[in-house]
């Protein structure tokens, strides 16, 4: 991973323009050729970015960075404040708690409480970006991610949309739908979920368990 810390403006051209006026900012270049320009808040979140597949083009004061659909991300160098490369090496990925777990290994065996006649595909799907925790397949033989969490927050939706934006550029497995499971889904990350086409699920743990007759409740 590269760290730039630079004074730079920046300039977003394709289906829409966008303009950054000049500030200090953190640039972040990763192995998967993706670059982000990042300010002191928001979080996670970048200001702007392009994902891979795209190129990063050099020149003094300049980068330009362009993707596969002819979009370019110009950012304009005044001073460059910090400049260093690491080697992170393989990430292991993300380690569950035993809920999460236990709620991957649930669904798994019982897909059609996701969709009526749903079949699994595979536990932990491959991804150049981290395996999606359930590949689904629904009556129609489409595909279906499912990202599963114990508690449902904006940083699982913004995996999950990672996973089917990298899905959907497989024209063998496109279109890839999205679901969203949790025990737990906060209001802001299910706004966010379904503006985006992604269909949140709220998980009854016991149920799935075996241990809470739901048929015997009173309400």
């Amino acid at each position: 991973m590269r760290l730039v810390i630079a004074r730079c403006s920046v300039d977003y051209q394709g289906r829409l323009s966008a303009h950054l006026p000049l500030a200090t900012r953190l640039l972040l270049v990763k192995a998967d050729g993706s670059v982000s320009v990042h300010a002191d808040d928001r979080a996670y979140k970048p200001l702007n970015w392009m994902s891979p597949p795209c190129r990063l083009e050099e020149a003094p004061g300049v980068w330009k960075v362009i993707n596969k659909a002819g979009e370019q991300l110009h950012i304009t160098m005044e001073e460059v404040l910090h400049d260093s490369s690491h080697e992170l090496g393989v990430d292991p990925g993300l380690v569950k708690d035993g809920v999460e777990a236990h709620l991957q290994e649930l669904l798994a065996a019982s897909p059609e409480v996701l969709g009526e006649g749903w079949t699994l595909v595979r536990r932990e799907y491959p991804t150049a970006i981290g395996p999606v925790d359930l590949m689904c397949r629904d009556t129609d033989g489409a595909n279906v991610a499912v990202e599963i969490k114990r508690r449902g927050e904006i940083d699982g939706v913004e995996q999950l949309t990672r996973y089917l934006e990298l899905l959907n550029r497989d024209p063998l497995l496109a279109p890839v739908a999205g679901i969203f499971a949790a025990q737990e889904i906060k209001p802001q990350a299910r706004v966010l979920a379904e503006d985006r086409g992604i269909r949140c699920v709220v998980l009854d743990y016991e149920a799935l368990r075996g241990l809470d007759d739901t048929s015997l409740r009173l309400f």
